[in-house]
């Protein structure tokens, strides 16, 4: 269906990444623009009618995928909390959108998009399992098992970044302690040494020993969160992604020792562990993949 084109969404706290898509992945055209502060559920919807409407005008694109930084749904129709986000509980906001945009609408996890993205045009093409993190203000994800994305009975998993690494830890917009987002996130790398990323890998890049034992420990916390996801699905592949994953260079060592210190070796069997490919764009590729794959199912014969 190489004419079809949907536009694929990734609605984040600060910015809202948008693309139209062709049906072979093609992007036929691309915007950002500011996420609604505060991001309360009516004024993101308002701007992503805007949105939509500036990147499509003449309606080229039959269906929209909306990422979002929370669990939806089964019927991928409602999210169903944005922890990050105010005012976002049980949002029907599939239902809002079309109502005014008059195309089908899916919603999905941002992490179930990056995962699919990656799967699709990135670095996990050819993979049956996968696992994903995204590693940034928060730290999200998504699974792949046997090529199929993994959303549980309700679907709200996965959520990787919400496992507990630490009983007694620092306290999670989940209600959970001690998670893998304290300690792997932006706030978690600030734990350990407050200072920019980007001046951090600047530093560790020039060889300063201080950045790069900063790095490492970084890799070895995020390791250990690793080590339990690798227990769980035995994926063939692990992705970092993200904000942070611009640095992966200088923790990914830390991480590969971490897994294979703590991982039996029948678990870790073929394991790779690497970086994403797609940057911020695999979001809403991801998020454009889910929406055609329903309209495709839509449009089949029974």
């Amino acid at each position: 269906m190489p004419d079809v084109q949907v536009i694929g969404v990734d609605l984040g706290g600060t910015a809202i990444k948008l693309a139209r898509i062709r049906a072979d992945g093609t992007v036929m055209a691309e915007a950002q623009c500011p996420t609604p502060q505060p991001a309360v559920p009516g004024a993101v919807t308002m701007a992503l009618c805007e949105a939509i409407e500036q990147i499509d005008p003449g309606h080229a694109a039959q269906a929209v995928g909306v990422g979002l930084p929370g669990p939806m749904d089964a019927a991928a129709r409602v999210a169903r909390v944005c922890i990050n986000l105010p005012g976002w509980e049980d949002v029907p906001l599939a239902d809002w959108l079309e109502s005014r945009i008059n195309r089908q609408v899916t919603l999905a996890n941002d992490g179930n998009c990056a995962v699919v993205g990656e799967a699709w045009l990135g670095a996990a093409r050819g993979v049956e399992d996968v696992v994903l993190l995204t590693l940034g203000t928060g730290v999200g994800g998504g699974v792949i098992l046997r090529g199929e994305l993994f959303t549980g009975h309700n679907g709200a998993a996965a959520e990787p970044g919400l496992i507990g690494v630490q009983p007694d830890g620092p306290a999670c917009n989940s209600g959970n302690r001690g998670s893998l987002e304290q300690f792997a996130s932006i706030t978690g790398l600030r734990r350990l040494c407050d200072r920019d990323p980007r001046e951090l890998s600047a530093e560790a890049d020039a060889g300063d020993p201080a950045a790069l034992e900063v790095w490492s420990r970084y890799g070895e916390r995020l390791g250990c969160g690793v080590a339990s996801l690798v227990y769980v699905f035995t994926p063939q592949l692990v992705l970092l992604g993200g904000g942070l994953a611009g640095a992966a260079r200088h923790f990914l060592p830390a991480v590969r020792r971490e897994v294979e210190s703590r991982v039996q070796a029948v678990s870790r069997e073929g394991l790779r562990i690497e970086a994403a490919c797609l940057g911020n764009g695999a979001g809403r590729l991801g998020a454009a993949r889910l929406a055609l794959q329903r309209l495709n199912g839509m449009m089949a014969p029974d």
